[in-house]
Order: C-alpha cells, then structure tokens, then sequence
C-alpha cells in the first residue's frame, strides 16, 4: 500500500470524526430544572431549557449551567442588637432558588455569596427594630420581614428568596435568668390567680346549692300547706255533706207520723237533761207551772228543730 492509497483511505475517515464530533457539540441535552446559558463569540446568545437543543458548534457555548431547584443555605450565627440594647446570638436557614438564568449570571458574580451576606444584614436590621420579648413572640413575622427585604434587594440577580427559618434565639446568660426568675414569678402569679378563681366557684357553687335547698323547702313547704288547706277543706265539705244528709234523713223520718212521735219523744228527754243540770247547778230553781207539762216541752223540742233545720238549710251551698 502506497502514501497515495493511504492518504486516499484517511480522508472520508477524519470526515466522518469530524462530522461525528460536530454533531455531538452542536447537540445539548438540558436535565429538568436546570438551564444551559449560551455565548456566541463572548456575548449571550440564549437560554436552553429543558430537553434536547441545538447549537452552532465552534461559534457557540454553554457559558453557564443553571440549576433551577429550590436551595437550602445555612446563615452562620451572629450577633444582633434589639431595640432594647440586648445583643443576641441568631442563626437560620434560607430558602430560595434561581428563576431568571440570565440575570442570575450576568446581574452578580456570586449570588450564594450575596444571599447570605444580605440575610445576614437584614436580620440584624430586622431585629434591631423589636425588643427581646417580640423576637420571641414574632418569629413568623420576623421570618415574613426578612423574607420581603431581601427579595426586593435580590430582584436584579434573578433570584427568589421562598423562606426564611431562624433556627435558635441565644440571649446572654444573665438575661436567661432573669427571664426564668421572671417566668417562675409568672407561673406563680398563674397559679394564686387559678388558685383564687377555684375557690371563688367553689363559694359560687355551695351558695347556689344553698339557693337551689332553700328554694326548693319552700316549694315543698308551699306544696305541703296547699295540701293540708286542700284536705281540710275537702273535710269541711264532707262533714257538711254529711250532716246535710243526716238532716235530710231525719227531716223525711220526721215528716212521718212515727217520726213525729220519736222526735217529739228525743226533745222532751234532751229538755228534761237540761233542767235537771240547771237544777244540779243551782240551789235555787224558777220553774214555770207548765214546765212539767209533757205536751209544753214537746212544742218546745219541736220549735227547736224546726229552727236547727232552718238553720242548716241555709248553710247549704
């Protein structure tokens, strides 16, 4: 084999490199997430997303690879001042991710860098603004302040701040202990508080049970005199219904002529009764002449019933 045959035989071979290694410059697979900044000649050309693009080779290049996934960056612990002069040891996580690729490369050299330093300062700017006692009882606000300032100064390097964590709030020693003398004097402020407040229901409770025992005596009490007025006067009904019908019954007896007879008879012995006590009672007795007389003390038993019948006829509803 000649030079002549050789060169002739290398020739569609370099071809064939050449157009493999063109086609494998000129062809850019971008991951998901992730963006592919291209120069041509030294300036910018565009931005390759995700999937399979295509660029100039030899004229074009991928200046820089953006990763587009949201990012967790440790701030470094530092010291702040409240607005009450005490000088605190914060540290914190921050949250956030690139969502413009040009500017994240063209608008900053190192924005980690800067979106460290920035939270940092704006941290001690935001604690500087509350006294000790809110920076422990406005996290999330403080966290939701930090994270606006620092998106309105991150805007130009195309960079979004999602969150702002702090993780631990160290106050020096000798505030620690005057803030658990503090809470130990609150908690036992809490507890006379609970304490006073338990027994002031505990009095409220027996004092209504009292109310509610008395309230209910005097019901029963009430229920009970209502009863008896009720039963007596049920009695007082019956008994006069009772003697209205003994009255009647001796009434239509006496109408007879036998009844008349035994009436008559009953009067003259209750009249003779009579003046025999008078007589037992008094050493002196006035008898009338027919006082003796049978036929005079049954007129008079006679006027007397006829008047007691009368009388209860009346009474009578």
């Amino acid at each position: 084999m000649d030079f002549m045959s050789i060169y002739i035989f290398t020739i569609p071979v370099f071809v064939a490199i050449f157009v493999v290694v063109t086609l494998k410059l000129g062809i850019r697979f971008v991951p998901q997430n992730t963006t592919f900044v291209v120069e041509r000649f030294g300036r910018y050309s565009r931005t390759l997303t995700a999937g399979m693009n295509f660029i100039i080779p030899y004229l074009d290049s991928v200046a820089y690879t953006r990763s587009l996934k949201e990012k967790a960056f440790d701030v470094p612990s530092q010291s702040a001042i409240t607005k009450d002069n005490i000088t605190l040891v914060i540290d914190g996580v921050l949250y956030f991710r690139v969502i413009d690729a040009f500017r994240s490369c063209y608008g900053i050299e190192d924005f980690n860098f800067a979106i460290i330093q920035l939270a940092q300062t704006t941290m001690r700017s935001e604690i500087g603004k509350i006294p000790l006692d809110k920076s422990f009882e406005e996290r999330d606000v403080l966290n939701a302040h930090i994270v606006e300032a620092i998106n309105k100064a991150s805007e130009p390097w195309g960079v979004s701040v999602l969150r702002y964590e702090i993780k631990d709030i160290r106050p020096p020693a000798t505030v620690m202990e005057a803030m658990e003398v503090q809470m130990k004097a609150e908690r036992e402020k809490r507890a006379v508080i609970l304490d006073a407040q338990g027994k002031q229901e505990a009095a409220m409770a027996i004092a209504e049970g009292e109310k509610q025992a008395q309230i209910l005596a005097a019901e029963a009490s009430k229920t009970e005199a209502i009863l008896n007025a009720e039963g007596a006067a049920k009695a007082i009904m019956i008994e006069a219904q009772a003697r209205a019908k003994a009255i009647e019954v001796v009434g239509e007896q006496a109408s007879t002529e036998e009844g008349m007879h035994a009436v008559n008879l009953e009067l003259a012995k209750d009249a003779i009764k009579a003046k025999s006590k008078i007589a037992g009672e008094s050493s002196v007795v006035i008898v009338p002449e027919s006082a003796y007389d049978p036929t005079t003390l049954v007129a008079s038993g006679v006027s007397v019933f006829e008047k007691l019948k009368k009388n209860s006829e009346e009474a009578l509803p």
